[in-house]
C-alpha cells in the first residue's frame, strides 16, 4: 500500500492544469482534501499519461453526469481493470469527438471493457445488424452510433499502450486495416439500407469497388472513402441504388467519393463492365491506371466484382508502357504538390514536400514500372509494397526499412491529429502551438528525453522523418533508369526462351543462344542479387543494342558482375544511378580494355554517376596523389603494387572518361604522361629508400612521346637514366649503384601483370642496347660531343626531365640543347641523311601486310610522317627560333606555323593526321584491350573503333574519312619533308 504521506498533494502532480480539475477529481470521488482517495491513484496515474490529462478527465465528468446514478459501476471498473483505463483515459484524453459520443451513448463504456484485439470479421454483421429493417433517417442513425462505437473501439486498441504500457500495442497497419474493414462493413450496411429504400433493386446487380486508400486497406480515422461502381440489368435502377449506398453512408459515417469513375464527375455513376473496359482501353488517362492500382471489390455483387478486376488488372500492369508515362506521374505530383499553399508546404502531412504523397507517388511508380515483370510487387498496400520492393532488390533494403519506418510516423501522426475532433485534416501544429505539439506527441507516443520537452522532441522527429521521405522521395522518384525500364515493353520481361532468342536477334545480337545463357547466369535463383539483375538486364539489352558489339557488351557485362559479386554496393549502384547504367554500357559494349580494368578497379564505377568527378583534376596534377600514397610505404613490394594499383584507376578513369567523350585528346595524352611520370617517379623513389647508403643523385629524362607529354594507351616509356656521384665516391661506383637501382626499377615495373605493361625503354640511350643502362652526366657530355650521330640529335628534340633528381636533371636538359638546336643548323647532307631514314623507316619498319593508308604509325600520313617533319623542322631552325625548343609534336607544329615555315592550310592538315591518328591508334587499344597501330577495315572491331572516336554512322564513311585526312598530310609532307 502506498504511504499516505508519499501521496501527491496537488492535482498538477499529475498533469492536471485546468482550474476546475480538483472540483472534477472531487465529484468523480478521486480526490478528497489535499490527496487522492485511498486506491483511485492508478487511474491518477494513468490520467496523468493521457495525452490531454484536462481533455481526459472533463470527458470523464460529463460521462459520470451522463451516468448518473450508474456511475459507481464505471468507477469501480476503472479502478479495477487496467485495460479499461488504458483505453477509457486514451480515447478521451485524444479525441473531443469520441467524448461527446460517449456522453451521448453513456453506457458504450462497457465496449471498452474486452482486452482482445478488435476482431474485424464482427463489423460488417454488426452494421448490418444495427439496421436491420430500417430505413431513411432511422437507419442512418442507428448506423451512425453503431459505426462510431465500433470506431471508438479502435481508437481504443490503438491509444491504449499510451495511457497503460503493459496494454498491447498495436502497429500503424493493423489499425489501417481494421478502419478499412469498417468502412467497408458500412458500404455493406448502407448498400443492405439502399437494397430497402430503391424500388425494383432486385433488376440490377451492383458491384461497389474501392479505390484509394480503402482498397488497399490503409484508410484514415477520417477520410473520404473513393469507390468505383460496377452495374449490369438495369442501370437506371444500379445508379439510384449506387447513390443511395452514398448518401446513407455519406450521413452516417464518411463522404463516399466516386470522382475516381471514368470521366471523372461528369461520368455516368454506374457502368457496366464493358464501358469500362472500353473507357480503360481507350480514353483513359495515366493518373487513373495509378487509381485503379489499389481497386478492389468490397461490396455488392462479388461475382461481378472479381470481372471488373479481371478486365482492370491486367490494363494496370501495362500502363508503363504508354508514352511519356514516368513524366507524366512525376508531373502529375509536381502539380499537386504546387497546390499546397506556400506558408504551409512544410507542415503539410500529406501534400507537402516530404509528405505521405512524397512516398505513396514513389512507391506507385515503382510498383508500375517493374511489377509488370514482378508479380509480388502488384500489392495494394503502400507499406506492403515498400517491403516487396525492398526485398526484390528494386529500392536498397536501408531506404526500404526508412521509407517504411517514416511513412508509419507519419501516418501515425495524421491518425492523432484526425481524432482529435474526427476532422480531415492533414496539418501538423504550428512551431509555436505548444500544447497542441504537446499534445500531439504525447498521443503518438513519444516522451520528453535528452534535456527536450516532448514538444521538441517531435519537433525533431517529424523534421527528422520529413526530410528523409524527401531525400529518398527524390532519389527514387526521379530516378533516371525508371524511364528505361519502362520502355522495355512488357512482353520483353517474360518471354518464352524462344522469343527471347528473337527479339535478340531483333536487337543485333550476333549469337542469341550464347546471349540467353549470360543472362540465365546473371538471373539464375531467387536471390536479392538475381531479382535486381532481372529488372536491370532488359534495359541493359536495349542499350547493349545501341553499341558498335552488343555480344561484347553483354559478355563484359556477366563478367564484371561475377568478378564483383561480392562487392556490395555493386548492383545498388546500377539500380539507383541511371547514369551509371547508360556509361557503363556504352563502355562494355565498345571496349575490351575498360572491363579488363574494372574487375580489378571496381573503386572507379562511382565515378560514373558524376561528370566532374570522372572528368578528374588538372592532368598536369594527376600524379601528385599517386606519389604521395606510395611515399607512405616503407616495403619495396607494396610501394610499389600500390602504385600500380593507383595507375590502374587512373588508366580506367581516363578512358571512360576518353570513350564517353567528355575529355580532349590533350587531356588524354597529358594525363598518361604524368600518370607514367609518377609511376617512375614513385618507383624510383621506393627502390632509392630501400637501397641503402645513397651513392649517386639519378636523373630521369622522357623521350619519345613521354617526353612530348603524348603518351597513349598502348605507348612504351622511353627514357635516359643520368647520374652524378656523391661527394667522395668515384664515378665507376656511381654508375654500379645507379645502375642496380635503375635495373631494380625497370624489374619492378616490367614484371608480368593483367594491366596494361609498364614497359621501360631505354633503346633510345647512347649506343642503344649495347650501352651501360646508366651514365654520369660528364660521360654524356663526351659521348654527345664525339660520337653522337644525327638520330640521337633527333630523338633529343623531345627530351624533358622527369623523375629523380631535378637540378641534375636540369643540367642535362642544358647539356643537350646545343646538340638538339644547333645554331646552324642542317647541312644539306644531314637533311638527305634523315630523309634517307625515314624512307628506310618506311620500307623496312612497316608490318608485313600492313595497309599503309590505315597504318596509324607508319603509314602513310599517320604519326611518323607527322613527327618526322616538325622534327625536321625543329633541327633546321630551332637554333634561331626559340618557339620550335619543345619536346611537343602539337607545339613545335605551331611554332613552325607562326614562324613561317608552312602555311596555316598545311599545318591544318598535319595537325588534323596528327589528332585523327592519335585518336585511332588510342581507340585500338581501347577496343582491343592490346596495343596495335593497324586500323581495323571491317567488322564490330572497325564500328567500335569509330563509335569510341565520335563517328556515328557507317563506319565505311570513319574509315574512307581517316584516309582522306591521312592523303592530305602525305601530300604536305611529301612538299615538305622530302622537298618534292
Amino acid at each position: 500500500m502506498t504511504d499516505p504521506a508519499r501521496l501527491p498533494t496537488s492535482p498538477a502532480r499529475f498533469g492536471l492544469t485546468e482550474a476546475r480539475g480538483g472540483e472534477h477529481l472531487r465529484a468523480a470521488g478521486w480526490w478528497e482534501g489535499r490527496r487522492p482517495t485511498e486506491g483511485n491513484e492508478p487511474i491518477l496515474v494513468a490520467l496523468s499519461r493521457s495525452p490531454d490529462p484536462d481533455l481526459a478527465l472533463l470527458g470523464i465528468d460529463r460521462l459520470r453526469v451522463a451516468l448518473g446514478d450508474r456511475w459507481p459501476e464505471l468507477d469501480r471498473a476503472l479502478r479495477d481493470g487496467e485495460a479499461l483505463r488504458g483505453r477509457l483515459l486514451a480515447v478521451l484524453g485524444s479525441s473531443t469527438a469520441l467524448s461527446d459520443f460517449l456522453v451521448a451513448n453513456p453506457d458504450r463504456w462497457r465496449d471498452l471493457v474486452d482486452d482482445e484485439p478488435v476482431d474485424a470479421g464482427s463489423f460488417a454483421p454488426a452494421l448490418v445488424a444495427a439496421v436491420d429493417g430500417l430505413t431513411d433517417a432511422d437507419a442512418v442513425r442507428a448506423l451512425r452510433v453503431e459505426y462510431r462505437a465500433l470506431l471508438c473501439r479502435i481508437a481504443a486498441d490503438d491509444l491504449a499502450h499510451v495511457v497503460e504500457p503493459d496494454q498491447r500495442y498495436v502497429n500503424y497497419d493493423d489499425v489501417a486495416s481494421l478502419l478499412s474493414d469498417l468502412a467497408v462493413a458500412a458500404l455493406r450496411a448502407a448498400l443492405d439500407v439502399a437494397g430497402r429504400q430503391v424500388p425494383r433493386s432486385d433488376e440490377c446487380r451492383l458491384a461497389v469497388i474501392a479505390m484509394g486508400k480503402c482498397g488497399a486497406r490503409e484508410l484514415n480515422y477520417v477520410s473520404d472513402v473513393d469507390v468505383v461502381f460496377v452495374g449490369e440489368g438495369d442501370l437506371a435502377v444500379a445508379t439510384r441504388l449506387a447513390g443511395a449506398v452514398m448518401q446513407v453512408a455519406g450521413q452516417a459515417c464518411f463522404e463516399v467519393d466516386a470522382a475516381l469513375r471514368p470521366e471523372g464527375k461528369a461520368g455516368a455513376l454506374v457502368r457496366t463492365l464493358d464501358g469500362h473496359a472500353t473507357y480503360y482501353q481507350r480514353w483513359a488517362r495515366t493518373w487513373e491506371f495509378q487509381a485503379l492500382l489499389k481497386a478492389r471489390p468490397v461490396a455488392g455483387d462479388e461475382e461481378l466484382g472479381r470481372r471488373y478486376m479481371d478486365v482492370v488488372r491486367p490494363l494496370v500492369w501495362t500502363a508503363a508502357e504508354r508514352e511519356n508515362f514516368v513524366p507524366d506521374v512525376q508531373a502529375m505530383r509536381r502539380r499537386v504538390e504546387d497546390h499546397v499553399p506556400a506558408g504551409l508546404t512544410d507542415r503539410e502531412l500529406k501534400l507537402g514536400r516530404g509528405g505521405l504523397r512524397d512516398v505513396e507517388f514513389a512507391v506507385q511508380l515503382l510498383q508500375l514500372v517493374h511489377g509488370r515483370g514482378d508479380e509480388e510487387l502488384r500489392i495494394t498496400s503502400t507499406t506492403q509494397a515498400l517491403a516487396a520492393l525492398g526485398r526484390g532488390g528494386y529500392i536498397g533494403r536501408t531506404d526500404a526499412a526508412d521509407f517504411g519506418r517514416a511513412y508509419r510516423f507519419l501516418r501515425t501522426l495524421e491518425h492523432r491529429l484526425q481524432l482529435q475532433r474526427m476532422l480531415r485534416t492533414h496539418l501538423f501544429p504550428a512551431d509555436d502551438d505548444v500544447a497542441a505539439l504537446r499534445r500531439l506527441a504525447r498521443a503518438s507516443g513519444l516522451q520528453a528525453e535528452g534535456g527536450l520537452s516532448e514538444s521538441q522532441v517531435l519537433l525533431a522527429e517529424f523534421r527528422k522523418r520529413a526530410n528523409q521521405v524527401r531525400r529518398l522521395h527524390e532519389k527514387l522518384f526521379y530516378r533516371p533508369l525508371l524511364q528505361a525500364v519502362a520502355n522495355v515493353p512488357t512482353e520483353a520481361l517474360r518471354l518464352t526462351t524462344s522469343q527471347a532468342a528473337a527479339r535478340l536477334a531483333a536487337l543485333g545480337y550476333a549469337a542469341p543462344d550464347g546471349a540467353l545463357k549470360h543472362i540465365e547466369a546473371l538471373t539464375r535463383g531467387v536471390s536479392r542479387r538475381a531479382r535486381i539483375q532481372t529488372a536491370l538486364l532488359p534495359v541493359l539489352l536495349d542499350l547493349f543494342a545501341t553499341t558498335p558489339d552488343p555480344d561484347r557488351g553483354l559478355l563484359a557485362y556477366r563478367k564484371v558482375s561475377e568478378a564483383l559479386a561480392e562487392t556490395p554496393w555493386y548492383l545498388r549502384l546500377l539500380r539507383d544511378e541511371g547514369t551509371v547504367v547508360d556509361r557503363l554500357a556504352a563502355l562494355l559494349g565498345t571496349s575490351k580494355l575498360v572491363p579488363d580494368l574494372l574487375v580489378r578497379a571496381p573503386e572507379v564505377l562511382p565515378l560514373l554517376a558524376d561528370t566532374d568527378a570522372l572528368v578528374g583534376r588538372d592532368p598536369m596534377t594527376i600524379g601528385n596523389p599517386l606519389r604521395s600514397a606510395v611515399s607512405r610505404y616503407n616495403d619495396l613490394e607494396r610501394a610499389v603494387t600500390a602504385a600500380r594499383s593507383l595507375r590502374r584507376q587512373e588508366l580506367l578513369r581516363v578512358a571512360s572518361a576518353d570513350l564517353l567523350g567528355l575529355v580532349p585528346l590533350r587531356t588524354v595524352c597529358v594525363s598518361l604522361s604524368e600518370v607514367w611520370v609518377a609511376v617512375l617517379q614513385a618507383a624510383l623513389d621506393a627502390v632509392v629508400r630501400s637501397a641503402g647508403e645513397r651513392q649517386a643523385s639519378i636523373a630521369v629524362i622522357g623521350m619519345g612521346r613521354l617526353g612530348g607529354r603524348e603518351l597513349g594507351y598502348g605507348s612504351d616509356a622511353d627514357v635516359l637514366f643520368v647520374c652524378e656521384p656523391a661527394p667522395g665516391v668515384s664515378d665507376a661506383d656511381a654508375a654500379r649503384y645507379a645502375s642496380s637501382v635503375v635495373e631494380q626499377v625497370r624489374r619492378l615495373l616490367n614484371a608480368p601483370s593483367q594491366d596494361p605493361p609498364l614497359q621501360v625503354d631505354t633503346d633510345l640511350r647512347p649506343e642503344g642496347r649495347q650501352g651501360p643502362l646508366v651514365r654520369t652526366l660528364d660521360s654524356y657530355r663526351a659521348y654527345y660531343a664525339q660520337w653522337a650521330e644525327l638520330w640521337e640529335a633527333q630523338a633529343l628534340l623531345r627530351a624533358r626531365f622527369i623523375g629523380g633528381d631535378a637540378d641534375l636533371g636540369a643540367r642535362f636538359v642544358e647539356m643537350i640543347d646545343p646538340v638538339r638546336y644547333p645554331e646552324q643548323g642542317l647541312d644539306a647532307g644531314a637533311v638527305r641523311e634523315i630523309r634517307r631514314i625515314k624512307a628506310r623507316v618506311e620500307a623496312e619498319r612497316l608490318p608485313r601486310g600492313a595497309d599503309p593508308s590505315t597504318h596509324t604509325k607508319l603509314g602513310r600520313g599517320g604519326l611518323a610522317d607527322v613527327e618526322w617533319t616538325v622534327q625536321l623542322l625543329q633541327l633546321q631552325h630551332a637554333g634561331e627560333v626559340p618557339g620550335l625548343r619543345t619536346p611537343s609534336t602539337v607545339r613545335g607544329l605551331r611554332a613552325a606555323t607562326e614562324a613561317g615555315l608552312m602555311s596555316e592550310d598545311d599545318s591544318s592538315a598535319l595537325m588534323d593526321a596528327w589528332v585523327m591518328a592519335t585518336e585511332a591508334r588510342n581507340a585500338v587499344v581501347l577496343v582491343r584491350g592490346k596495343a596495335g597501330d593497324q586500323l581495323p577495315t571491317a567488322g564490330r572491331d572497325l564500328a567500335a573503333v569509330a563509335s569510341a572516336m565520335g563517328h556515328a554512322g557507317d563506319p565505311g564513311e570513319f574509315l574512307d574519312s581517316y584516309r582522306r585526312t591521312a592523303r592530305r598530310a602525305r601530300a604536305v609532307i611529301e612538299r615538305i619533308f622530302y622537298g618534292s
